[in-house]
């Protein structure tokens, strides 16, 4: 995995009942956000902000700063690296195997960041680990101590390697409250199936990101190339005109015409169900064939011209 040119963040060992997996965590992701410094206006100098104690007024280096915990009575404890080190948590070095659940038994809302584990030393266990977790259909829920804080975390297959989910505890998860689903709302069963409709036109068999892109990064960079090449003149599209206030029906049964223009499928008349496509063709060959038939009666008597009666 050193191709990706990643630096481990943890090092440590899975523990699976009495096997021990010892194994190095990396970053599963990383940031593509174009970066800004903050700079003075007028010339362009960069703005810096400076560590300074505000008893003493005097800049601090970093190697001097410690972490501190404020009382109430507005004491300060200040706590030293090696304090953490202290702390008698076994999951300091551990990955430590709670339990397995099934994957959809955990809420994506609980889940925080992810890390790829690497096999630090033989790789039969760790390949063991998760051949059985793929076969079983299950992920591990797992506690490691990361970044000076004891998390909960799920071990689960992504690819050939073992990723670490970490989790959010239980009260660190806030319950939604919001007033206007606190009211009672009825929902008819013709905009249900019109809605279901809408989800079923929009809905592919399998996930394909490479067809999405961050747009507001692409425009930044467009700008930015564009003040390099000092080209003032950068074209912005113009918004979108607002939509008109419709009710929830015609709006439903519009992003659904919409749907389907876009998949390149014909459009179904709302009221017959019929698709307006097909009509129209029917229609052009009824009008065909009366025109046909005109045509062959008229044929049978020649060049001649319709006689009109005298008087």
């Amino acid at each position: 995995m050193h191709h990706f040119d990643m630096r481990a963040i943890w090092n440590g060992a899975v523990s699976f009942g009495l096997v021990s997996i010892a194994v190095k965590a990396y970053s599963a992701t990383e940031d593509k956000d174009v970066r800004f410094h903050q700079v003075h206006r007028t010339d362009g100098g960069r703005v810096r902000y400076r560590r300074v104690c505000e008893l003493d007024g005097q800049e601090v280096e970093y190697g001097d700063i410690a972490k501190g915990y404020s009382l109430k009575n507005g004491e300060t404890i200040i706590l030293e690296p090696e304090d953490f080190e202290k702390l008698p948590l076994p999951t300091t070095h551990v990955i430590e195997v709670l339990e397995f659940v099934p994957e959809e038994a955990i809420d994506s809302v609980r889940y925080a960041k992810s890390y790829y584990l690497e096999p630090s030393a033989a790789a039969k266990p760790y390949v063991l680990l998760r051949d059985a977790l793929t076969d079983s259909g299950v992920v591990a829920v797992v506690k490691v101590a990361l970044r000076q804080r004891e998390q909960l975390a799920t071990l689960r297959r992504y690819q050939d390697v073992l990723v670490l989910n970490t989790m959010m505890w239980p009260d660190e998860v806030r319950q939604p409250k919001f007033e206007a689903l606190e009211q009672d709302i009825e929902v008819s069963d013709r905009e249900l199936d019109m809605a279901k409709s809408l989800i079923d036109q929009m809905t592919s068999e399998e996930f394909d990101d490479s067809q999405y892109h961050d747009d507001y990064r692409e425009a930044l960079n467009r700008l930015i190339d564009a003040k390099i090449e000092g080209d003032e003149s950068l074209e912005v599209p113009e918004a979108a005109p607002k939509a008109e206030v419709i009710d929830l029906m015609s709006a439903l049964q519009a992003s659904v015409k919409r749907a389907k223009a876009t998949r390149g499928e014909p459009d179904e008349d709302e009221s017959t169900g019929r698709t307006k496509k097909k009509t129209a063709r029917k229609s052009t060959k009824k009008t065909a064939k009366k025109a046909a038939k005109k045509s062959a009666k008229s044929g049978t008597k020649g060049d001649e011209r319709p006689r009109r009666k005298a008087g």
